[in-house]
């Protein structure tokens, strides 16, 4: 897996979806590891994993692929169950309405429900936890950025800026800092190094 960057940097339409394709990848493989811990052939796949010399995004892929090869199957489900499960729960709560709130199933949730009902996009069947779930919002922008769900080419930066930019960052770096974290300590880093891609790329002019 290679960095993605900005879709903006190219004057190339080539270039610009393949570079969108990665940034979609990327997306889907921080929503996977948010809603379930990696079973052991993703983990066999992260540890291959290289990033590019000299970047942010780069440096995070080097560090998930060590932390995969610092761990095991066992290990990082017992992680993943301390971290989001627990008993009662876990030590971190990745949802918008929480992060915005200080609360569960509030505001944020709503508006999140309005935004995917326009996209027409639904929970999938058997899912208890509600979409504002961080790995939820994080598949959600790789079906925009890969055109998998019928949206305008705009409506990924539209999500991006209304349910994730506002708390996600913050939600990262806690993960990151969480005392439970070991494997996922990684999983933070990459995921703060997504969305400064992200806003970043918010800045730049759009394409004709």
């Amino acid at each position: 897996m290679s960095s993605p960057v900005p879709p903006a940097a190219s004057d190339d339409p080539q270039a610009l979806d393949l570079l969108e394709l990665e940034c979609a990848r990327l997306f889907a493989l921080l929503g996977r590891l948010l809603v379930a811990p990696p079973d052991g052939a993703l983990l066999a796949s992260l540890r291959t994993l290289r990033g590019e010399a000299g970047t942010v995004l780069g440096a995070a892929y080097e560090r998930l692929a060590e932390a995969a090869r610092q761990t095991s199957p066992e290990q990082v489900e017992r992680e993943f169950h301390a971290l989001f499960i627990g008993i009662g729960r876990g030590e971190l709560l990745p949802f918008a309405s929480y992060y915005l709130t200080g609360f569960l199933n509030e505001r944020p949730l709503a508006e999140l429900r309005e935004s995917l009902g326009r996209l027409g996009v639904e929970r999938a069947p058997g899912v208890s936890e509600p979409e504002d779930h961080l790995g939820f919002l994080c598949e959600t922008m790789a079906g925009l950025v890969a055109g998998v769900f019928p949206a305008t080419p705009e409506a990924a930066a539209e999500f991006f800026a209304r349910h994730l930019q506002p708390w996600a960052m913050r939600c990262f770096a806690d993960l990151e800092a969480a005392e439970s974290a070991r494997f996922y300590r990684a999983v933070g880093a990459l995921g703060r190094a997504a969305l400064e891609i992200e806003i970043a790329a918010a800045d730049l002019p759009r394409r004709a």
